[in-house]
């Protein structure tokens, strides 16, 4: 494909996330695969051009942009050296009109970015959640020993001593310490969220948001597989990754528990009043996730914001009824937006004068709160919030 084609598929792909983002479609990575699996021409270097162009245009634009074209302009206008290619020519896109105007730029729709600026979410902060993230694995000490396992490339070692750092883009799943479970991708923000739990061997500890599982895993190796660790979700599909994920680690899961919306305790009910910690690692807004899907900001809206602090009030409600006396829970979200964070645990501690926040001693984070706050620019990781709120005895 030459520069020009590159550059008029990455515009078909746009189109099409934008089109996804507006009405709940697929997710951008899954639009950019299926578009390469339907255009087996491209090779592997066209296939990363695009996939660059794609999302550096999503960065480059603050609110959902009109067309892929407008979103492509909108990147030329960082990098000047595009225009060139809109030329016309061949399978390339047409000459840039005279009147044609580029998409607008910034952080987010108007409205999140002033969520933003009312969390104390600086400038700098705040375009670092447009940065390209690392990839951080956790060593799995469940298989591994003291020593480091045997990689093809040797990472950054981070703040936490199972934690490395690897360049973005590194082809993890072809190695043998990834396929033999001796090593987990996992960000170093949601390996300190998993630390702050403080899962200790021979304790109940439910995973009550486990999603795919992989804070389960780290939950598993804290807890040396000894005790009773429970994983439960509402989503079928990715509860059932678990299992094979478990096995490859070595890790014991006692059970997994498929939750019903609206009727969570049912299924709950053996372990009420029963676990030692609970974590809660709620479905969010996403926003300190950007820089790996940068275009969560074009498909959030108030309403859902709305929805979603709602849910988060109610399972930290269900956690509570999970938890014995002395026991605790670990709430954390991959938000950097006060009413899902600081403001969501300290309205629950209003609420329930028998509990009480605990002092978090993490590598990294700012006090914000009742808790603690992760960002991509002062600690490197994704953006959190992490409390930990402990029930009298």
């Amino acid at each position: 494909m030459t520069p020009a084609a590159r550059i008029q598929a990455a515009i078909e792909i746009l189109d099409g996330i934008i089109e996804a983002a507006k009405n709940n479609g697929p997710p951008a990575d899954r639009l950019v695969a299926d578009w390469f699996k339907n255009h087996r021409f491209a090779g592997s270097k066209d296939k990363r051009a695009i996939r660059e162009h794609v999302y550096d245009a999503i960065r480059a634009c603050g609110p959902v942009p009109a067309t892929g074209r407008r979103a492509m302009l909108g990147l030329v206008e960082d990098k000047p050296d595009l225009r060139e290619l809109f030329n016309g020519e061949g399978y390339g896109p047409p000459k840039i009109g005279k009147n044609e105007q580029p998409a607008e730029g910034g952080i987010a729709p108007e409205w999140l970015e002033d969520r933003l600026i009312a969390a104390d979410i600086a400038e700098d902060e705040a375009e670092a959640l447009l940065s390209r993230a690392p990839l951080d694995v956790r060593i799995n000490r469940l298989k591994v020993g003291k020593d480091l396992p045997d990689l093809p490339e040797s990472g950054e070692t981070l703040s936490l001593p199972d934690a490395l750092r690897f360049p973005s883009g590194t082809q993890l799943s072809n190695w043998d310490a990834y396929e033999q479970g001796l090593i987990e991708v996992q960000d170093l923000g949601s390996q300190i969220a998993c630390s702050a739990v403080g899962a200790q061997p021979g304790e109940t500890v439910i995973d009550l948001c486990a999603g795919a599982g992989g804070k389960s895993l780290a939950l598993a190796a804290a807890m040396k597989n000894e005790g009773t660790l429970i994983a439960a979700d509402t989503d079928k599909r990715r509860l059932s990754q678990l299992a094979p994920r478990a096995e490859r680690a070595g890790a014991q899961v006692a059970e997994t528990v498929l939750l019903d919306p609206g009727r969570e305790m049912e299924a709950l009910a053996a372990w009420q009043g029963e676990a030692d910690r609970v974590l809660v690692d709620a479905p969010c807004s996403g926003t300190g996730t950007w820089r790996r899907n940068p275009e969560a900001r074009w498909r959030l809206s108030a309403a859902e914001l709305s929805r979603l602090t709602q849910l988060q009030a109610r399972l930290l409600d269900i956690a509570a009824q999970l938890v014995k006396p002395g026991g605790s829970i670990t709430y954390v979200t991959c938000s950097l937006l006060d009413e899902e964070g600081a403001g969501q645990v300290a309205a629950f501690l209003s609420d329930h004068p028998d509990w009480q926040s605990d002092a978090l001693e993490l590598p990294l984070g700012a006090a914000r709160g009742p808790g603690m706050r992760l960002t991509p620019s002062r600690d490197g990781t994704d953006g959190f919030f992490i409390a930990r709120i402990s029930k009298a005895c």
